[in-house]
């Protein structure tokens, strides 16, 4: 047997295991935090989509109601073109001034008990500031 101790290699000090630092809890945490910003990011988005989809949108509407305008009957046409009209009268200068020679076309249809059907360049301008109008 001692024959056997000769052959074995000697031991020397054994050190300690060493304690290793683990980072995976931390870059769990990381990659939480980032997911969670991303989707609740998404989720702010869509909560201003959809705010901003359902508001109710003044020009639009009188943009509906300027298309929809019956103009076979003339006075309640002049005052209604007048009214929401006013609403882009301001986009530029082109249309403040075709609003303007609209309104001048439109005075002679107010303030009458009977109006004639619109003339040709009335419709005209009324149809030229219809389709002047962006919404």
């Amino acid at each position: 047997m001692q024959n056997m101790q000769t052959n074995e290699i000697p031991l020397h000090d054994i050190k300690p295991l060493l304690e290793i630092e683990d980072y995976s809890f931390c870059y769990f945490i990381g990659i939480v935090t980032v997911v969670t910003l991303i989707v609740l990011g998404g989720l702010y988005l869509l909560y201003r989509h959809f705010r901003t989809k359902n508001r109710f949108n003044l020009r639009k509407e009188h943009w509906k109601i300027l298309n929809n305008i019956d103009l076979n009957e003339t006075k309640k046409a002049a005052y209604e073109l007048t009214e929401y009209g006013a609403t882009f009268a301001n986009d530029s200068d082109r249309h403040a001034k075709t609003y303007h020679d609209m309104l001048e076309h439109l005075q002679k249809y107010k303030y009458k008990k009977n109006v004639d059907d619109f003339d040709s360049e009335t419709l005209r301008i009324i149809e030229l500031y219809r389709g002047m109008i962006d919404v």
